[in-house]
C-alpha cells in the first residue's frame, strides 16, 4: 500500500509544480459594452410582459420578476424569471465569450427546452439558431434590449418561422429595477 501512496503523492506534486499560468492562460478581455450589459442587469427586476397577437395588438399582459447575480464577475451572470399567473419559471445564464466577440444568453424552463441566444458582444440583440419544434416546424427567436436607463429597460422578442427571412413581434417587456 505504501508504494501506491508514494505514486499518488508524486503525481500530485508534479501537477502542483506546473505554473498556473501554463495551465490556464488568461482569457481575452471582453468588450466594455458586453461587461456593461452584464453589470446593468444585476439585481431584482419587476417585469411586465405584453404578449402580442398576429394582428399586432396586445393579447394579454402578465407581471413577474427576474433576478440576476454574478457567478464570475464581469463574465458570467445567472438568473431566474418567474411569471406567477402562468405558473412559469425559467433559469437563465448570461455570459460573454471574448474569444469570439459574442455575448450569449441561455434559458430553460420546466419543459426542458434549452434556448441559446447569441449575438455580437457590442450589440443588444441576440438570436437563436433555427430550432426544430415538436410539431415539425422550425422557429427562430430574436431578443433586443433597448431604451436602457439606469433603473429600467425594455425588451422585444420577435419570432421567425422562415429561417429569419421575416420576423413577427411575439412580446414586449418593461423591466423596472425593484427593491432587493
Amino acid at each position: 500500500m505504501r508504494p501506491l501512496l508514494s505514486i499518488i503523492a508524486a503525481i500530485a506534486m508534479a501537477g502542483a509544480a506546473i505554473p498556473l499560468a501554463a495551465q490556464n492562460p488568461a482569457p481575452p478581455e471582453p468588450a466594455p459594452e458586453a461587461v456593461e450589459q452584464l453589470r446593468h442587469v444585476i439585481g431584482l427586476w419587476d417585469v411586465e410582459t405584453d404578449f402580442i397577437g398576429p394582428d399586432g395588438e396586445v393579447q394579454r399582459t402578465f407581471t413577474g420578476q427576474y433576478r440576476f447575480g454574478w457567478v464570475v464577475p464581469d463574465r458570467v451572470v445567472s438568473g431566474m424569471s418567474a411569471i406567477p399567473e402562468l405558473n412559469q419559471a425559467s433559469a437563465i445564464l448570461f455570459f460573454v465569450r471574448p474569444s469570439r466577440s459574442e455575448i450569449e444568453m441561455t434559458s430553460v424552463a420546466a419543459d426542458g427546452h434549452l434556448w441559446r441566444m447569441v449575438g455580437p458582444d457590442t450589440s443588444e440583440t441576440r438570436t437563436t439558431p433555427n430550432t426544430p419544434m415538436a410539431d415539425g416546424t422550425t422557429m427562430m427567436l430574436r431578443f433586443t434590449r433597448y431604451d436602457v436607463q439606469e433603473d429600467s429597460f425594455r425588451s422585444r422578442m420577435e419570432i421567425s418561422t422562415d429561417g429569419g427571412e421575416s420576423w413577427e413581434l411575439g412580446n414586449e417587456q418593461r423591466f423596472e429595477r425593484a427593491d432587493d
